[in-house]
């Protein structure tokens, strides 16, 4: 049983990004990517574009709502076992987060240990400190460029990342930048500290989309192969977001509006 706590540690590696980007759908399939010599901008005004966009839009989202589903399934030793939670949201700027349970079901032991594990590590991350060492930025990161795809949605730079330390909420492996907003749309990835012995290896899947100015999870999806031949499964999907109060990016900031919008 004690390796159900395993994926709770998981999603760790990506709460800062919770912060900076909006959700519910995933993303459509895009074009293979291009050489790295057709991308519009070398790698280093990519990185600094995205670094600026994402202050911006932290510092214009004040409050947002949402509803979650975690679903996790283990299969392998001592046992199978599922669970399902639906949590309400509610975030207040600059990292702080309500969550109220709706409805849970499933494996009472995940439902006690993992769910709520995954709520305190979220709490955890989001200090300034952590957000400070989980920034995607130069301080903690090493950027190459991948290459340069198109989409139904517009261009995205692929880049490739390279963890500075060993930080248990950075990771390695490529991100998709949107080349007009420069926010993130896409994680393919691990981490970049084995959260567990127990643990072979793990793979995440994030997923964003736009509402309004802002961008925030759609999905986020990792499965870890454990040392004793199970694998665990974890995914979040987003619904029902509502950006609550927010200063529009194409507006002075002291326009201060009021807005309610359901993401698509």
């Amino acid at each position: 049983m004690r390796l159900l706590l395993l994926p709770s540690c998981f999603f760790l590696v990506h709460s800062a990004f919770l912060l900076n980007c909006i959700t519910a759908q995933p993303e459509p399939a895009s074009e293979p990517a291009t050489s790295v010599k057709d991308a519009p901008l070398p790698v280093q005004a990519v990185v600094e574009n995205l670094q600026r966009k994402n202050a911006l839009r932290a510092a214009a989202l004040t409050r947002f709502e949402g509803t979650r589903v975690y679903r996790v399934q283990y299969r392998g030793f001592p046992g199978d076992h599922d669970a399902e939670m639906v949590v309400h949201v509610i975030f207040h700027a600059p990292s702080s987060k309500e969550f109220t349970v709706v409805s849970q079901n499933g494996s009472k032991f995940i439902g006690d240990r993992i769910f709520k594990k995954l709520l305190e590590g979220e709490q955890e991350a989001g200090n300034e400190e952590n957000r400070r060492r989980s920034a995607l930025s130069t301080e903690n990161y090493d950027f190459t460029m991948a290459g340069y795809e198109d989409s139904p949605e517009g261009g995205r730079y692929v880049l490739d990342l390279l963890p500075k330390t060993k930080n248990k909420f950075l990771y390695r492996g490529k991100i998709w930048v949107d080349a007009k907003d420069f926010a993130v749309v896409r994680i393919e990835a691990e981490p970049a500290k084995n959260p567990s012995f127990w643990i072979k290896k793990t793979d995440v899947s994030h997923k964003y989309v736009k509402v309004d100015d802002f961008w925030l999870p759609a999905e986020n999806h990792s499965e870890s192969l454990i040392r004793l031949g199970g694998k665990a499964t974890l995914s979040i999907e987003y619904r029902d977001y509502k950006i609550v109060e927010a200063t529009p990016l194409n507006q002075p900031a002291h326009a201060q509006t009021m807005a309610t919008t359901n993401a698509r």
